[in-house]
């Protein structure tokens, strides 16, 4: 009678590719990196996407800032200067008014939209970078993102400049960390905390997925062997029945 051969037990199953432990190789850098990465899920992170949303909306502010009185302005100026213009047609005047408000509201419209989305943009990336290295949401991140900030937009003046933008930037920073960090805890929800818990939920399903698929392979594998294992004594069954028969 035929027996099938023994199999070595193989090496124990490792984590698969893109997976880890939840606290493995968890520092300030990696988690400052993860921000402008991709997850697993192939999605960018929260804080990317708030970094963009927030940068757009500091646009569109800083353009009707900037464009709304600009464009009264230059109307007033217009009217003031063309006294004395002889138009055709009272709708050519009007025109001719509305114009010069159209090029006033682009001109400083856009000049206040990206100084306002730059300033925006630069403090939250220096505040949400700083968060996700220190692993924790304080006032001082947002002290050192508006430090930061107002030296950078004071540069042009000159070392003065420099440490007068960056102090002053600093005090404006402060009220602010301090109205979030305040909502945090009337709340009684930790942004980072929350990034923690969804990280490792995650992960947990992740890993929950591939012991199944793992668990299905293995009995996929041994219902591979056990058939193996029964053809040869099922041929010599039928050898045997075939011996036994009688002869013609």
């Amino acid at each position: 009678m035929v027996g099938g051969t023994s199999r070595a037990p193989g090496p124990a199953p490792s984590l698969p590719p893109g997976l880890r432990a939840p606290d493995s190789q968890d520092n300030g850098w990696n988690r400052v990196r993860k921000i402008y990465q991709r997850n697993e899920r192939g999605e960018y992170s929260q804080e990317a996407e708030f970094l963009v949303k927030s940068a757009v909306t500091g646009a569109l502010v800083g353009v009707v800032y900037g464009g709304v009185p600009a464009a009264r302005f230059s109307r007033e100026q217009y009217i003031k200067h063309s006294q004395t213009e002889v138009y055709r047609h009272r709708v050519e005047a009007v025109r001719s008014v509305h114009n010069a408000a159209i090029r006033g509201f682009l001109r400083y419209g856009f000049r206040w939209g990206w100084r306002v989305a730059a300033f925006v943009s630069i403090f939250n990336c220096v505040s949400t970078g700083l968060a996700a290295y220190r692993d924790k949401v304080v006032v001082s991140n947002f002290a050192a993102a508006g430090a930061v900030t107002g030296g950078l937009f004071r540069l042009s003046l000159g070392l003065r400049g420099l440490v007068g933008g960056s102090v002053i930037g600093a005090l404006l920073g402060v009220p602010a960390g301090a109205l979030i960090t305040g909502l945090q805890t009337l709340t009684g929800e930790d942004l980072r905390e929350r990034k923690r818990q969804e990280q490792q939920q995650w992960q947990e399903h992740q890993l929950q997925e591939w012991a199944a698929r793992m668990s299905l392979t293995d009995a996929v594998v041994q219902e591979i062997q056990e058939s193996s294992q029964e053809t040869p004594e099922r041929e010599v069954e039928k050898i045997n029945e075939l011996l036994q028969l009688p002869r013609q």
